[in-house]
């Protein structure tokens, strides 16, 4: 129910009014480029034209500003602007901060710490709403498979049970924070064909209602205010005009009652698409189907509604959504910002401390042979740092940030410097060039200060001089992986390789003998099957954001243990993509890890890995059923001399049924840490919820009368495992 001002509000709009209410512009001032920067595809005139359209009171919404004052001088001409002193409503992308940068959101899934997830998030929320951004456009909760696609880095990976948990913990974050969250994009933009950003998506009801759904029906119960609609068709019809994605799914199936906004044109885009003949038909059909505000740069389809009539009742649902949100935030009565009070959240020093948390339970230790980390600062004298991205501020906080301040950024050479202190030389050398970069990203052109090589950089010598850096040391440390701006929108790959000379380098390092520690920093898995047989140590740091460097040194010196768990199985090779580890049984598994005559078709890392400093014994596996649910409980003592975390995983296999189910399915976590020797006893319960499936046969929930494996352990691989029985 909405309140009586609303509905009084509502009464006084005109049709012309109300489609103002329903539109929302982008505003883009651009920073200064930078000399080599691509031009941005984008009108000069577009914030002169924006701002005439807030004094017509034309619009309802802006995004893509930050500033306070910037806010606030707006806000007034939205104010002033409306007849009704209506003010605009203001959505920003903080994907992974505001000012202070989280490690990117799969690096987050990574941390199977959803306290973690929800404490970052409300950081960001927190700096957002201070600034007077009132909505963020995140969490993605998008499912990916497909390693190919740019925007993996957007989400918590392959897995539907670890992605539900994340998206409902940022929801909770973002909100507690004080900012309307915004999952998106609904629905099925991650199976992209291809992996190539934007192309349709073709998914069969099976996976759809059990796949990937689950992470936003998982952030609509968590409460989300806002849903985004995805750019693509699916299965045939564009998601932003489908009325059964929209409206029978999200608001009568889930119950949904917030707001749906379009993604970026998408409702205009609605006629490219070939499903609107017209920008008038693209607003009718868009509106009906259940989008209540539509993103456009310039001349929105809904400039439109005014004209069909039949739309009139579906206008009024809308703008009655979007001024209940308006009424909700408070901005009917205070619309604008205390900067002052903006100033002091932003520089608020335990959103540092977060970040560096955030950063150390992100990280993924995926080999340690022979127990090289953590490193003996005592018994060393001298480190190579090595790598392009080593001493890379715009990279360590990753892709996806637009307000961030580069001056307090750690990168991993700051931060081994200053865990190393005095005590040990630190040489550093990049070894190879950047030159050799891919094309910028879409937003590339937003995030300014793109590392480059100094003038009359020599790369043969700079990579001698690494080599014989790293010769010299007792260890090296060398920093590897993909440039901020080769991943996220717009930036799918064809290939998993490391970019350039990369794997050169390390090469040449590991031939020199000195023992060689592998960071890498990146958002999606790359080729890593060299490193694999012949680095000793691999630690995935992601892009771990403003305290990264901090946070990299707290692990590689043992003041933290790694504990992160990998969201998505890590391919040898691009050629196995697709892959994820819940696949079903075929009629030949005795076969399934030889099905390429050239490759292996297992992943090099299992979904669910990740060692840590500690070492963790599963023993005591116990199942007691109380009727439909049963207790699942397992021993986990740390058998190592160090405290370490540990994700303890349960995963379920259902035997037999009324269709063949996946040969595991992730169904309960939790993240424990344990002193050397010490034991706990870790309980999941497994109930109807664990157990139902979406069924196409019968387009309905379904519980069967089966048989059930379970799997207790760190991944996937989990090898301790018991039976129960079940009935409907």
């Amino acid at each position: 129910m909405t309140s009586e001002r609303v509905e009084a509000l509502l009464g006084a709009l005109t049709p012309v009014d109300k489609a103002g209410q329903l539109t929302q512009y982008f505003y883009f001032k651009l920073p200064a480029a930078e000399p080599d920067a691509p031009a941005p595809d984008i009108d000069d005139s577009q914030p002169q034209a924006v701002e005439a359209a807030l004094e017509r009171g034309e619009v309802g919404s802006l995004l893509f500003v930050s500033d306070p004052a910037e806010i606030n001088r707006l806000q007034r001409l939205a104010v002033a602007g409306n007849r009704h002193g209506l003010p605009a409503l203001f959505g920003f992308d903080v994907i992974h901060g505001l000012r202070t940068i989280f490690p990117v959101p799969i690096a987050m899934a990574a941390s199977w710490d959803l306290d973690a997830i929800e404490r970052g998030q409300e950081v960001a929320g927190r700096e957002a709403r201070a600034v007077g951004i009132h909505w963020t456009f995140a969490p993605m909760v998008d499912i990916a498979r497909d390693a190919r696609w740019g925007r993996i880095i957007e989400g918590a990976g392959e897995d539907p049970y670890l992605g539900a948990a994340v998206a409902a913990a940022q929801v909770r974050g973002f909100q507690r924070g004080g900012v309307i969250a915004g999952p998106k994009h609904f629905a099925g933009y991650g199976a992209a064909q291809g992996g190539r950003d934007y192309d349709e998506a073709n998914i069969g009801e099976y996976e759809l209602w059990n796949v990937y759904f689950p992470p936003f029906k998982a952030a609509v119960e968590a409460g989300a205010g806002n849903i985004m609609t995805a750019y693509m068709d699916l299965n045939g019809v564009p998601a932003s005009g489908s009325h059964w994605l929209l409206t029978k799914v999200l608001r009568e199936t889930w119950g949904f009652d917030g707001f749906v906004v379009s993604d970026a044109n998408a409702v205009k885009s609605l006629e490219t698409h070939g499903f609107a003949a017209s920008p008038a038909e693209a607003g009718k059909r868009a509106v009906l189907a259940g989008v209540d505000l539509e993103m456009a740069v310039a001349d929105p389809a809904y400039a439109h509604l005014p004209e069909v009539p039949e739309a009139a009742a579906a206008v009024d649902a809308s703008v009655r959504r979007l001024l209940a949100v308006k009424e909700r935030l408070g901005l009917l009565d205070d619309p604008y910002v205390d900067e002052d009070r903006a100033r002091a959240v932003l520089a608020d020093p335990r959103h540092r401390e977060t970040a560096r948390e955030a950063a150390r339970h992100s990280a993924v230790l995926l080999r340690n042979e022979g127990g090289l980390l953590p490193l003996d600062a005592s018994a060393l004298g001298s480190i190579a740092v090595l790598g392009p991205l080593a001493d890379s501020q715009r990279d360590t906080i990753g892709p996806w940030v637009f307000d961030f301040d580069l001056d307090e950024t750690v990168t991993v050479l700051d931060g081994i410097r200053a865990a190393a202190g005095d005590r040990v030389r630190v040489d550093f050398a990049r070894g190879i060039g950047v030159g050799q970069r891919t094309f910028p990203s879409m937003f590339d052109m937003f995030g300014g200060n793109v590392q480059k090589d100094p003038d009359g950089f020599d790369p043969a010598a700079e990579f001698d001089r690494a080599v014989s850096l790293a010769a010299a040391a007792d260890v090296a440390v060398v920093v590897l992986g993909e440039w901020q701006n080769m991943i996220g929108e717009g930036a799918s790959r064809s290939s998993l390789d490391l970019p350039g000379r990369q794997l050169e380098l390390l090469q040449a390092v590991v031939a020199t003998g000195t023992p060689t520690v592998l960071l890498v920093m990146n958002g999606r898995p790359v080729d890593l099957r060299w490193p694999a047989e012949h680095v000793p140590a691999i630690l995935e740091i992601w892009y771990p954001g403003s305290q990264g460097g901090h946070a990299v040194a707290d692990l590689l010196f043992g003041a933290a243990s790694p504990g992160g768990k990998l969201p998505f199985s890590w391919p040898r090779t691009v050629g196995q993509i697709p892959i994820h580890y819940s696949h079903t049984t075929s009629h030949e598994p005795q076969n399934q890890h030889r099905r390429y005559w050239d490759e292996a078709s297992t992943p090099l890392y299992a979904f669910g890995h990740g060692l840590s400093y500690g070492t963790f014994e599963y023993t005591d596996l116990v199942v007691d059923q109380h009727g439909d649910t049963a207790t699942v409980s397992v021993q986990v003592t740390n058998t190592g001399r160090r405290e370490a975390p540990e994700v303890v995983q349960l995963y379920l296999h259902q035997r037999h049924g009324s269709a063949s189910r996946p040969v595991r399915e992730l169904k309960g976590f939790r993240r424990i840490v344990l002193a050397p020797g010490a034991s706990a006893r870790v309980e999941f319960t497994v109930g109807p919820d664990e157990r139902r499936y979406w069924h196409p046969a019968v387009r309905d929930w379904v519980l069967d009368t089966t048989t059930f494996d379970v799997w207790v352990g760190g991944s996937s691989e989990a090898s301790l495992t018991a039976t129960f029985d079940v009935a409907q």
